[in-house]
């Protein structure tokens, strides 16, 4: 099902303006809205929903931008234990401030960016500091006393209102953040508790994508999410408040249902009346299941999806970043849809692949034998493996662009004095160990090359046809490697195996 749309983004773009412009009416032009999951460079909707675009929401912002202010929040323990978005590979202090520069060249002023939970962390005081010497507002919130039980506590002076109020002007109050746990919540009620004291009848909603609540609790879609989630532990359940009060069978996860009563409270006393919101589910503003549009196609997509957390996690396992119940719990999901690692298309290839170079003397580094595999747009598969010249990773999207570019497999690329010179170059002036090229210093080789020989610029165009191909490495990709593969666009997935057997690589 190569290449083939589920979803409808213009849909989805009308029903959900249409939908947070409501909810901004119903709460008198004063709406605190806060963004669940990624604000931009959502992958793992794109993976889930085909022709769901990344960058979707931000297109929905920039139609509500006269209308909207945004605030960017984050934890200061996720910048003090340098926490990392896995799909960049940069620290969450990192994203946020890649966030802000993203947000500018779509035509979007960030407010002001809230520290939550703040007790002067180091690293955090740091990332202040850094901020405010660029002129950008920063705000800290400590953590919120009495929180989770003690309401009274809670919506007072000394809870919510001993936070820093934030002056906001506009009717939309998008409450945003790099990740789970970074406090738009309490930021958003924060900023209610002080709009009521100032007479300001304001409102809170969530803008949600998964689960996407008006399908089933076991759709593959939702199940991908709780993949994803494997590692903060959430799970899907039924709404039991919403079944309660409308009889009607809706999904949500296991976070929003148990913090709903203690959250309505909080509304309540805030408000000084009874809760708008009879559900979790009711606070959500997702439209996004209505914008399916093929849901076979979001159900094998979803469920390969579910096999890439697997090998992500088994990974992390490896590297000690995630525990063995985050690596059973998606196991657990793989026998639930009765699927296997294998059934990833990419996986048997890339093994093959490195099989075969065993099986050649003149291939493979250290003892170590790498296979890569890549499934092109129109279904292909092309395989690469280690050598003493290129890492898998390199030949592999060497070949794969001699393939589109309709090159004939003889004629080389990369010319052997460009080589030679890099491989001069890393151990005679960098004192380097390997002499073998990385994904990133094969495409600068071959960008060299294209100087001179038009084969070679051919090929190079050839690369961003790569963006959203499949690949698996039976190995963890090397720094180079990574950044590499991550910077074309592909979804990668590799076997928990070192391709060195160095504890260090740099």
């Amino acid at each position: 099902m190569a290449g083939a749309i589920g979803f409808d983004n213009e849909k989805y773009i009308r029903e959900q303006a249409q939908e947070i412009l409501e909810r901004v009416e119903r709460f008198n032009n004063k709406l605190y809205l806060e963004f669940g999951g990624k604000l931009m460079y959502d992958y793992h909707a794109a993976r889930v929903l085909p022709g769901y675009d990344p960058n979707v929401k931000m297109r929905l912002l920039r139609e509500l931008k006269d209308k909207a202010d945004l605030l960017l929040c984050i934890y200061a323990g996720d910048i003090e234990r340098k926490k990392i978005r896995a799909d960049f590979g940069i620290t969450y202090d990192s994203d946020a401030m890649k966030l802000i520069d993203d947000l500018k060249e779509w035509g979007i002023n960030v407010l002001g960016v809230v520290i939550t939970r703040f007790e002067g962390q180091p690293a955090a005081v740091q990332f202040k500091n850094k901020l405010e010497r660029r002129d950008i507002r920063v705000y800290t919130h400590r953590f919120t006393k009495g929180y989770p039980t003690d309401v009274d506590v809670i919506v007072s002076d000394e809870g919510y209102g001993a936070n820093d109020y934030i002056e906001t002007t506009r009717p939309l109050v998008i409450v945003t953040g790099p990740g789970p746990g970074s406090g738009k919540l309490a930021t958003s009620l924060s900023q209610l508790y002080h709009d009521y004291r100032r007479n300001i009848r304001s409102g809170y909603a969530k803008f949600e994508t998964f689960p996407i609540w008006n399908i089933s609790l076991k759709h593959p879609a939702n199940i991908a999410y709780e993949a994803a989630t494997a590692d903060i532990r959430d799970f899907n359940i039924i709404d039991p408040f919403h079944l309660e009060a409308y009889g009607t069978t809706v999904v949500n996860y296991n976070r929003d249902v148990e913090v709903f009563p203690v959250l309505r409270r909080i509304l309540e006393k805030i408000t000084g009346c009874d809760s708008f919101y009879k559900s979790p589910t009711d606070m959500g503003v997702n439209r996004a299941g209505f914008a399916i549009t093929d849901d076979e196609v979001v159900r094998e997509a979803s469920r390969q999806e579910v096999i890439r957390r697997y090998f992500r996690y088994q990974c992390e396992y490896a590297m000690g970043f995630t525990d063995k119940e985050t690596v059973q719990r998606v196991e657990l999901l793989l026998k639930e849809f009765r699927i296997t690692p294998e059934n990833r298309s990419v996986v048997h290839p890339a093994r093959k692949a490195a099989q075969d170079a065993m099986s050649d003397e003149t291939k493979g580094n250290e003892g170590i034998y790498c296979g890569a595999a890549i499934q092109l747009k129109d279904g292909a598969i092309i395989t690469g493996s280690n050598s003493p010249m290129m890492h898998a990773a390199s030949s592999l999207i060497i070949k794969a662009i001699k393939h589109l570019a309709e090159i004939p497999a003889r004629i080389d690329l990369l010319p052997s004095n460009i080589i030679e010179s890099l491989r001069n170059f890393k151990t005679d002036i960098l004192a380097e160990k390997s002499v073998s090229l990385d994904l990133e210093e094969a495409l600068v080789a071959l960008s060299i090359s294209a100087t001179a020989n038009p084969a070679a610029q051919i090929a190079l165009e050839k690369i961003r046809d790569l963006n959203g191909c499949e690949v698996h490495m039976t190995h963890i990709p090397t720094p180079g490697d990574e950044a590499g593969l991550r910077r074309i666009g592909v979804n990668l997935t590799s076997d928990p195996n070192f391709a060195t057997n160095n504890l260090f690589i740099s």
